[in-house]
């Protein structure tokens, strides 16, 4: 298992970088913050019980179909957010999925420890960034760090709705231009998609509620509009998700459509055309019951000229329906 760790005193931020956890898990001198990744069991029971974190908050974590939540333990407050990114399937277009990971905060007085079970960019010590937010984050806790680092992967669902939203729009082009039974998969894929990702930001919006009510005692009080902030963002992208699949609803009704009207005009052509052979039709066949040297015999068969006017009567008959159709505007 990596650990990296900052701890936050008055003095500076002090780094350790892929350390040892017994050796990080002794130094309790300021606010630190120890991100753990690819946990083992000897490395992780160390940390687990160098802060009394419950192992059943640590199987959420490692269980990749927990839902985000957040949970109150003895002596610190667990939250389990879930970071997302869209990936390409076989670099195939549209065929994309949102994929997530697991990232568990556990957030006591006065020290915050993350945990994810694979690497993870957006929880990294390593960052400059943290170390620029030494000063802010020494003044007020360790709360408003878990907050900074809730409130980028929350930032980071709106990264993954543009790009989903231009797969929409794309689709939406090819809907409207040249629709194909490739479209209807696009669009099944698209809602898929918003599906597992509403399934991530609806539960994170309650789990980051929890955090806003003052309810949860490792919370300070002037901290907890930075977590109704990002509870409203939370509000927005599970708005915005609404409002792509209905777009996605949308766009797979208007390629029903096209295809419903195209096959409409098919088989109006193919009546058509049916109905003009019915005549004609019934003229061969009564005309091919040449029935000879009898007294019931049709004279027309004895006619020099019958076999022409036939034929020219039956064009005239084909164009006078054709002129009707068209005056009918059924073709």
């Amino acid at each position: 298992m990596t650990l990296d760790a900052i701890v936050y005193t008055p003095d500076g931020v002090e780094r350790h970088q892929n350390v040892n956890v017994e050796a990080v898990a002794g130094a309790v001198a300021g606010k630190p913050w120890r991100q753990a990744e690819e946990a083992e069991t000897t490395g992780m029971r160390a940390l687990r019980e160098r802060f009394d974190i419950h192992p059943l908050a640590v199987e959420d974590v490692l269980d990749d179909q927990t839902r985000p939540k957040t949970e109150e333990y003895d002596g610190h407050t667990f939250v389990l957010m879930k970071t997302t990114q869209l990936s390409q399937r076989e670099e195939v277009e549209f065929k994309k999925e949102v994929r997530t990971h697991s990232v568990g905060f556990f957030i006591g007085d006065d020290w915050l420890v993350t945990l994810s079970p694979t690497e993870n960019d957006a929880i990294d010590p390593t960052d400059p960034k943290w170390e620029r937010y030494g000063e802010r984050s020494l003044d007020r806790g360790t709360d408003f760090l878990a907050y900074r680092l809730i409130d980028g992967i929350v930032d980071d669902y709106f990264g993954v709705l543009d790009e989903i939203e231009d797969d929409i729009e794309a689709v939406e082009e090819r809907v409207l231009t040249s629709p194909d039974p490739h479209m209807l998969e696009a669009l099944n894929e698209i809602r898929r998609d918003l599906l597992a990702f509403r399934k991530v930001a609806w539960p994170a919006r309650e789990a980051i509620s929890a955090l806003s009510r003052g309810d949860i005692p490792q919370v300070a009080d002037e901290n907890e509009k930075y977590f109704r902030d990002v509870y409203d963002h939370l509000v927005q992208v599970v708005d915005l998700i609404e409002t792509y699949r209905d777009l996605t609803g949308g766009s797979r009704d208007i390629y029903l459509n096209a295809v419903s009207q195209s096959t409409n005009d098919v088989m109006k052509t193919l009546t058509v055309v049916a109905t003009i052979f019915i005549p004609l039709t019934f003229v061969v066949g009564v005309y091919g019951m040449n029935f000879a040297d009898t007294p019931f015999a049709m004279p027309e068969l004895y006619w020099t000229y019958g076999y022409p006017a036939t034929m020219l009567g039956m064009i005239v008959l084909a164009g006078i329906m054709l002129v009707h159709f068209r005056r009918q505007d059924w073709i």
